[in-house]
């Protein structure tokens, strides 16, 4: 039996962002918090780097500043990386109140002189990676989850998964969402609704994200009526494991930070060759002097070797991978780690204000599956995590301050599930979802055509009709809501990509290999926009 349920505010997603979103507004706020499957299996919990912020004081917010845009490639909005970066300090003093246990350089320091300990990754000019070991991600993620359970206004829904946003009169007033225990669709009501739904990097077939990066949110908000902005620029993390049994696991770009080599099979060096930074290089330049190496020698995967430190060194700072490794029999102190570049980032998203607002009134898009302007064509490293928590507090502050405002949602109808039987053909969705990540990762990934453009925009466009055919026939499952959901994201990456003609940041095509002299968003709108 489906059911109602009416909250002050629905926060779908359980990350960072939904997360410290949720923790941030008052507590006479009724919060309703959704999470996919279980807490903590999102991508926060399995960043390994860390989150950048400006806390030294041979540091500074102008030096912070400029790196990012750098990265960016001209497309960043300033006002936007102004607004991070000058609040990163006081974000991580908030997750530190919070009982989050970042590294310390001297490890009995009193609390008042404490000193965290900051790591250096590609494209920083200086140390300010604030980190928990190589595992920073989950420290933020339990810390915060258990800050949510024990708050009296939130409740947490697990195992949810959103189907579409409800509009009424213009206005986002909640979310019919899928009970996967219980098969059925029930209908949130909210005043104000945030997707916090993270990125889409599962529409490749390589990739280092969870099982749940599907770009719910992102297709959604198109669906609603919502622009979106720079989805052509997809980051490849540099450094995957490539082993036949590991599944996409990360290896922190915090390695090369370090003093790691990415290494030819044959031992030799090669990032030389394409960036007088080397290994600390931005992720897209060496993701795609990767690729190149690969494709020329024919080769499975390239190393990176990081035996040169003592083993007592890494097995404090990075005891994650060096376990990870060893469950392989790869010994990451006496030999080299095989890795492949793999989908990571999701750096465009829904596009929104300073507020997190998207184009739909009441509706909010936070971390991953937004556009700040802040990642511009390429995420600098670890700036993401400090995204979450900055617009976080931003979005709570201005829900906090408008919600006795805000109309209360009007009546609603329950989903209708009357016209759908259960599927018997379930391998239509595993053949399709095959066949979208292959052809994802072939024509739309590190190095593109125009050729290679169209087959996919042509390939997506039969996949999205036959989907159609499915979802209106057939009771809807995760794997169904997933699937639609990716190739309508998919189509969306693709139309971006063909519609930029040049190569800058993270899109390269070999057809438009040059700058062009002025950076602009490319920026797609729905039919259904409310502008």
């Amino acid at each position: 039996m489906a059911t109602s349920y009416q909250h002050d505010v629905l926060v779908i997603g359980s990350g960072a962002a939904g997360l410290s979103l949720s923790l941030r507004l008052p507590g006479d706020c009724r919060v309703a918090l959704l999470s996919k499957a279980d807490l903590n299996q999102g991508s926060t919990f399995w960043a390994q780097g860390g989150m950048a912020a400006v806390l030294h004081n041979r540091d500074t917010v102008d030096s912070h500043v400029t790196d990012t845009l750098a990265a960016g490639a001209g497309l960043c909005h300033r006002d936007a990386v102004e607004f991070t970066v000058s609040n990163s300090r006081r974000c991580v003093e908030w997750l530190v109140e919070q009982g989050v246990d970042f590294d310390l350089r001297e490890e009995h320091g009193d609390e008042q002189n404490r000193e965290f300990h900051l790591t250096m990754e590609g494209g920083h000019s200086h140390r300010r990676i604030i980190h928990a070991a190589d595992r920073t991600g989950r420290a933020i993620s339990e810390v915060l989850t258990e800050r949510a359970i024990a708050a009296d206004n939130i409740e947490i829904f697990a195992h949810r998964v959103a189907v579409d946003l409800v509009i009424n009169n213009g206005r986002c007033e909640g979310a019919y969402i899928l009970d996967q225990r219980t098969g059925h669709v029930d209908l949130f009501q909210a005043s104000a609704v945030i997707l916090a739904t993270g990125g889409a990097s599962k529409a490749y077939l390589y990739t280092s994200n969870p099982d749940g990066a599907s770009g719910d949110g992102v297709a959604m908000a198109w669906r609603a009526g919502c622009r979106v902005a720079n989805l052509e620029f997809n980051q490849f993390h540099p450094t995957c494991l490539y082993h036949p049994k590991a599944k996409s696991f990360l290896v922190t770009e915090a390695i090369r930070g370090e003093g790691g080599k990415l290494l030819l099979p044959d031992g030799t060096r090669f990032m030389h060759r394409f960036d007088e930074r080397g290994e600390l290089a931005p992720r897209d330049v060496v993701a795609r002097a990767i690729d190149h190496e690969m494709k020329r020698l024919g080769a499975d995967c390239v190393y990176l070797d990081i035996s040169h430190k003592s083993g007592e060194f890494l097995q404090s700072h990075f005891p994650t991978v060096m376990a990870q490794c060893m469950e392989f029999g790869i010994d990451i102190s006496a030999e080299p780690i095989p890795v492949v570049p793999a989908a990571h980032y999701t750096c465009g998203g829904i596009l929104v204000d300073q507020h997190s607002l998207t184009d739909v009134a009441g509706l909010y898009a936070v971390g991953e599956a937004s556009c700040t302007g802040l990642h511009g064509a390429n995420r600098m490293a670890s700036n993401s995590l400090l995204e979450c928590i900055v617009y976080a507090e931003s979005a709570a502050n201005h829900i906090a301050d408008n919600l006795g405002q805000t109309p209360v949602p009007g009546p609603a109808a329950p989903w209708d599930e009357s016209q759908v039987t259960d599927s018997d053909e379930d391998v239509v969705i595993s053949h399709n979802w095959d066949e979208l990540r292959r052809f994802m990762w072939d024509y739309v990934g590190i190095v593109r055509t125009n050729k290679r453009l169209q087959r996919a925009l042509h390939r997506v466009q039969l996949l999205q009709t036959e989907i159609a055919e499915y979802y209106g026939n057939y009771k809807v499952s995760n794997d169904l809501l997933e699937l639609r959901n990716l190739a309508m994201v998919a189509e969306l990456m693709i139309r971006s990509a063909i519609s930029r003609k040049e190569s800058r940041g993270l899109h390269y095509t070999l057809d438009y290999p040059d700058l062009l002299p002025e950076a602009h968003d490319t920026i797609l709108q729905p039919d259904n926009s409310p502008l």
